[in-house]
This record gives C-alpha cells, structure tokens and sequence, in this order.
C-alpha cells in the first residue's frame, strides 16, 4: 500500500522491525539557526543573558535531547547512541546562532531523527533563554545536511558545509 516504512499494508502506523538488518556505523548531521535582533546577539555574545549561560545550556539541551529522541518520536527505536556533538556558532551577518548536531552510534538503525532532535531541541533552548529580550526571535532551516550507514547508503544535502566530508 504504501513505500512508507513506517505503515503496514493496511496504512496503519507501527515500529519496523530492525532485527534483521545487519549492524552498520551510522553517523547523522543536521543544522538550523535562530535568528534574532542584532542586541539580542550581543546579550548571547556578551554572556549577560538573566538565565544563564545561553549556548552552553543551549549545548546540553541538545546532547540530553538526542538521547531521548524515542521518548518524544513514537515510532523511534531506543539507540545506543555513541557521540553526540552540538555546536552553536554566533553569526553576526544572520544575526543569530547557527546550530549543528552530529549523531553517531553502530547499530541496526540510522541516526537522523536524533540529529534532528538535538538541533530542535538546541534551538528551542536558544529561544527560551533570551525570550524575554527577543519574542520575535525565528527558528528557521532545521534539517538534515548528511548521513551514512546502512542500506540506503549516503546522502547529503546541497549547499551546506557537509559536503566537504
């Protein structure tokens, strides 16, 4: 019925069974940003946000999301995950904070949605620490830049700095 893996032949939602698939390394890359006012940059920049150091919490936020992605996707598979990076990076000419996350683990299944998470989860952090210098503050661009592993081999995105690897 459906090319989805994620649907039986009746179209109904359920968890694929990995058990089968052979054991691969997986790695996983995601970015997105938050753009903000020029001055809410510089509160960021300058450490003199009221709540905190912003990208350092920002930072754990994102790792703590990545292991927790099958809690909050309900068709993920709990990972063994075996490095997370998240990395925020100030952009004067955006402005804002650039956001990457780089998943890796060896397993049955790929990685991407906890990338992807771990960027969400960053750029939500980013958000609710400066808020209340910044409503109009955007979450833009979260997506998946590159990936590795398994059947499906490799893919990256065009246009980003994944390409490089």
């Amino acid at each position: 019925m459906s090319q989805l893996s994620h649907l039986d032949a009746r179209g109904q939602a359920h968890m694929v069974d990995v058990g089968d698939k052979a054991e691969t390394s997986r790695t996983a890359i995601a970015e997105g940003c938050v753009v903000m006012q020029p001055q809410t940059l510089a509160i960021v920049r300058d450490g003199d946000a009221k709540k905190g150091d912003v990208l350092g919490t920002a930072r754990l936020a994102g790792i703590m999301a990545a292991k927790k992605t099958h809690e909050l996707i309900p068709l993920c598979h709990p990972l063994l995950i075996s490095k997370v990076t998240v990395d925020l990076d100030l952009d004067e000419a955006l402005p804002g904070v650039r956001v990457r996350a780089e998943v890796r683990m060896k397993g049955q299944t790929g990685v991407e949605m906890e990338a992807l998470t771990a960027v969400s989860v960053a750029c939500l952090t980013v958000y609710d620490m400066v808020k209340a210098a910044d409503r109009a503050m955007r979450i833009e661009g979260i997506r998946l830049v590159h990936k590795s592993g398994g059947k499906s081999g490799t893919f990256t995105a065009g246009g980003t700095e994944a390409e490089t690897l």
